[in-house]
C-alpha cells in the first residue's frame, strides 16, 4: 500500500506576539530604541578600542570581538522581529527559516565560548597576576578567539542540520517571532526524539560546560578579593565583577531554562519573555557592562570625546561624566 501524498512546508509564518496586537506599536518603539542602543553602543566600544593604543590588551581584544559578534547576533533576530510587529504574521521561506537557526545557534556558541574566555582572561589578572603576561599574550589571545569562532560556526551546523532534514506537513505557523529549535521540533511531523536528544546533548556540552567554566573562574576570583586589604578595593572589584556576572548569569540561566529540557515544555508565551532576555536585552547589557565599569575604557572615551570637539571648535570644560 502507497503512502498518503503530503504536502511539503515550503514557508513558516512567524506569529510573533499574535497575543498583544494592541501594543504591538510599542513593542515596536521599545525593540528599536533597544536595537538603535545596542548596534551603536557596540560599534562605539569597536571604534573605542581600536583607537586607543592602551586599550589593545587580551580584555579589550575580547570586548572588541564580544562588540562584533553582539552586532551580528541581534541584527539576525531584531529586524524580522521588528518587521513582523508591522505587519502580523510574517512568512519566511524555508531556506531563510534555516540561515537564521544556523546563525542563531553559531553566533549563540560562539558567545558563550568568548564570556567563558573572557572569564578565565580575569581570572588570571586577579589570581595570577605575575603569569599574566606568559598566560595571556596577545598570540595566545588570538588563538582563543579563532578557537570561538570556529567553534561556534561548527556548532551550528549539527542542529540545523538535524532540523532541515525533518519533514514538516503543516501547520506552517511558528508561535514565535523567529525560527527556534523548540517550536519547530514541535511542528515536525516526523519522529523528533533523536533530533531532542542531540540537541539536548549539544546544548549540555556548550552551554552548561562554559556556564561552569565561567561560573569556576568567578568563584577563584572572589576568593582572591576577599584577600584584599583594603575595603575599599574589595567593594570597587566586588561591584565589577558582581556586574559581569549578573549579566552572563542571565544570559546562561534563559538560554538553558530554553534548551536544557528535552522533554518538558513551557508555554509559547514564556518561551518568548525568554528569549527576548537572550536575543534582545543582554546583546545590549554584556558589553555595556564590560566597558562603562572600566576605568581605562572611560578615559579612552573621554579623550576621543574631547578629540572630535577639538575637531568642530567646541571647547571643553572639565570631564565628560559617564555613569
Amino acid at each position: 500500500m502507497e503512502p498518503p501524498n503530503v504536502s511539503s512546508v515550503t514557508e513558516f509564518q512567524l506569529l510573533g506576539f499574535q497575543n498583544l496586537l494592541e501594543w504591538q506599536s510599542l513593542l515596536f518603539a521599545i525593540f528599536l530604541f533597544i536595537y538603535f542602543l545596542t548596534v551603536t553602543g557596540n560599534v562605539v566600544i569597536i571604534a573605542v578600542v581600536s583607537h586607543d593604543q592602551r586599550l589593545h590588551s587580551p580584555m579589550y581584544i575580547f570586548l572588541k570581538h564580544l562588540s562584533f559578534l553582539e552586532i551580528w547576533y541581534t541584527s539576525t533576530i531584531v529586524p524580522l522581529l521588528l518587521t513582523n510587529l508591522l505587519s502580523w504574521g510574517q512568512a519566511i521561506s524555508f531556506p531563510a527559516c534555516m540561515t537564521q537557526l544556523y546563525f542563531f545557534v553559531f553566533f549563540g556558541a560562539t558567545e558563550c565560548f568568548l564570556l567563558a574566555m573572557m572569564a578565565y582572561d580575569r581570572y588570571l589578572a586577579i589570581c595570577s597576576p605575575l603569569h599574566y603576561s606568559f598566560l595571556m599574550s596577545p598570540e595566545i589571545c588570538n588563538w582563543l578567539v579563532a578557537i570561538s569562532w570556529l567553534t561556534g560556526v561548527g556548532t551550528g551546523f549539527l542542529p540545523c542540520m538535524m532540523i532541515s532534514k525533518l519533514d514538516f506537513c503543516g501547520p506552517n505557523q511558528i508561535n514565535h517571532f523567529f525560527c527556534d529549535l523548540p517550536p519547530l521540533i514541535q511542528l515536525s511531523c516526523s519522529s523528533v526524539y533523536i533530533t531532542e536528544m542531540v540537541i539536548f546533548i549539544l546544548s549540555i556540552a556548550v552551554l552548561c560546560i562554559c556556564f561552569f567554566l565561567t561560573l569556576v573562574s568567578y568563584i577563584f576570583i572572589v576568593s582572591s578579593i576577599l584577600r584584599i586589604p583594603s575595603a575599599s578595593g574589595r567593594m570597587k572589584t566586588f561591584s565589577t565583577c558582581g556586574s559581569h556576572l549578573a549579566v552572563v548569569t542571565i544570559y546562561y540561566g534563559t538560554m538553558i531554562s530554553m534548551y536544557v529540557r528535552p522533554s518538558a515544555h513551557l508555554s509559547p508565551e514564556i518561551n518568548k519573555i525568554i528569549s527576548v532576555f537572550y536575543t534582545v536585552v543582554t546583546p545590549l547589557l554584556n558589553p555595556v557592562i564590560y566597558s562603562l565599569r572600566n576605568k581605562d575604557f572611560k578615559e579612552a572615551v573621554r579623550k576621543v570625546m574631547k578629540r572630535k570637539c577639538g575637531i568642530y571648535g567646541v571647547k571643553v570644560k572639565g570631564s565628560v561624566f559617564i555613569r
